[in-house]
C-alpha cells in the first residue's frame, strides 16, 4: 500500500504545478511563477494498492491573482467503480524574489 505520506506528496506536487500554470497562463508569463503551497488537506478515502499504477487529476477551483486553490484526486486501476481513493483541496500561493521558499528547490 501507498502511505498517507507518500500520497499527500503526490497531491500537494501535483497541485502546486496546476496552480503555477494556472497563475502562468492568467498573468501570460513565459514560465511558471514559483508557488509555495500554503494550506491542503487530504483526505485518505481507500486503501491505496503500491501495484497498480496511478492517475491524479487536479482542478483550478479558484484564481486570484497571486493564488490558486485546487482540488485534486488520485485513482488507481485497483480501486473498483472508479473512485478516487485520495482527495485533497490546497491553497497555492506565487512567491517572489526575498521570500524563504522563492526558486528554493531549482
Amino acid at each position: 500500500m501507498l502511505n498517507g505520506g507518500i500520497i499527500g506528496s503526490l497531491l500537494d506536487c501535483h497541485s502546486n504545478w496546476t496552480a503555477a500554470h494556472a497563475l502562468m497562463v492568467q498573468s501570460g508569463l513565459s514560465e511558471p511563477p514559483c508557488t509555495v503551497t500554503a494550506d491542503f488537506h487530504v483526505k485518505l478515502r481507500a486503501p491505496t494498492p503500491s501495484g497498480s499504477p496511478v492517475r491524479l487529476v487536479a482542478r483550478v477551483r479558484e484564481l486570484g491573482a497571486d493564488r490558486a486553490v485546487i482540488s485534486a484526486e488520485l485513482f488507481t486501476n485497483a480501486n473498483p467503480g472508479g473512485k478516487p481513493t485520495a482527495t485533497c483541496v490546497g491553497t497555492f500561493v506565487a512567491v517572489k524574489e526575498g521570500h524563504p521558499a522563492y526558486h528554493r528547490w531549482g
